[in-house]
């Protein structure tokens, strides 16, 4: 995995000044991303999609998350060293880890997914979209207070 130290210097991470708006954006089109998945019926020619779509989601949280942390991130693996390194959440990141490579697996090797699969991955990414909902909660509730 690589390091956060390895994201900035390879230029996959930049930081910048704590965007608020596009965050703002980012939380909506995350959430419209959860509509959509959830109104498209679990079937075996759905399942990549509906997989693909509350991955999306958590992305579009994520990179929302580091947003208003003042980062821009260019790659999903750093992702993985964000929130292990910048936010010390090593179980969110190893979970996000995990769930990266199967939607890598299914969306650029063409990994064919059972019914019961897609609903363990799609189960796995909706809690994490929340434990990263609470997370972006907490952290700006606490910045009010400062």
């Amino acid at each position: 995995m690589r390091d956060w130290k390895d994201c900035i210097k390879d230029c996959e991470v930049k930081q910048i000044s704590p965007d608020i708006e596009m965050a703002s954006s980012l939380l909506k089109i995350s959430n419209n991303k959860l509509i959509s998945a959830k109104e498209l019926k679990l079937r075996e020619e759905t399942s990549s999609s509906k997989i693909s779509l509350n991955y999306d989601s958590v992305r579009e949280l994520l990179e929302a998350i580091a947003l208003i942390n003042g980062y821009k991130i260019y790659n999903h693996v750093c992702y993985v060293s964000f929130l292990k390194e910048v936010l010390n959440l090593s179980e969110l990141a190893d979970e996000f880890n995990s769930l990266r490579i199967i939607r890598n697996d299914i969306n650029y090797y063409g990994k064919e997914i059972s019914i019961e699969e897609a609903e363990d991955v799609i189960k796995r990414l909706i809690n994490l979209h929340k434990e990263l909902i609470n997370y972006k909660d907490n952290f700006i509730n606490n910045k009010k207070g400062v």
